[in-house]
């Protein structure tokens, strides 16, 4: 398989404060892998710097073939549009909606290629059909929605383009366990043909079995990473 993210060297943070250090990571085409550390240790960072958002870095990242590292000296966010274009799907760790907006109306702000809003009604018929609690909200501004619905409505948005890397930010946060759980299993479903998804989780219960390989992160450094199925069957042994 093809690498979708190669990571170098990457340090990244904002203003004065660094927050990863020199972190390289590789990630290839049909992957599903699992971040997993408390909050604070730089998993959003990490995503953030991969989009393009973070207040400054130093490093090299290709994505999708092509260099969208460097050094963000001159604000965080002006590449980010670009890095998108090229197949970047962020699925933030708040659900940052516009509460004045309907569901509908946040899943066709998706839509925003060419491609995409030509074919917005099949794909968020593909939305529906992981999310169906939201086929009948479609309507609903999202400020009248529970916290399950709400994130429903973040990631369905996140999945309304054809991505190459999916970046999900901590999924189950704040949800209870069994919408948790929901949310999960439907960020499993997605098809990864030439594509590939990190999720991080601090919920490391909710990856297990489910993600080809897990990657621990502690204070802005990589701490090593692991099969989950090898792991659990060394328990076992």
């Amino acid at each position: 398989m093809h690498e979708i993210l190669n990571v170098n060297g990457l340090s990244a943070g904002y203003g004065p404060l660094r927050v990863i250090h020199d972190l390289d990571l590789t990630i290839k085409a049909g992957e599903r892998v699992g971040l997993v550390g408390l909050n604070g240790h730089g998993k959003t960072t990490l995503f953030y710097a991969i989009a393009g958002l973070t207040g400054w870095q130093r490093g090299s990242i290709v994505f999708n073939g092509r260099e969208v590292g460097g050094t963000r000296s001159q604000g965080p966010g002006r590449y980010t549009h670009l890095i998108v274009r090229q197949g970047l799907a962020l699925m933030p760790q708040a659900d940052e909606l516009f509460h004045g907006l309907t569901v509908e109306e946040h899943l066709d702000s998706g839509a925003f290629t060419k491609t995409a809003w030509k074919t917005r009604k099949q794909r968020k018929e593909r939305v529906l059909e992981l999310f169906a609690p939201l086929r009948d909200r479609l309507k609903t501004p999202v400020s009248r929605l529970s916290g399950g619905e709400r994130r429903m409505v973040s990631i369905g948005r996140g999945l309304m383009v054809d991505a190459k890397l999916y970046l999900s930010d901590e999924p189950s946060l704040g949800l209870a366990p069994k919408i948790g759980i929901g949310v999960m299993e439907a960020l499993l479903k997605i098809d990864l043909s030439g594509s590939a998804m990190i999720i991080a989780e601090q919920n490391v219960a909710l990856l297990e079995g489910r993600v080809d390989r897990v990657i621990g992160m502690h204070a802005g450094k990589l701490k090593g990473e692991a099969s989950l199925a090898s792991s659990i069957k060394r328990r076992k042994a």
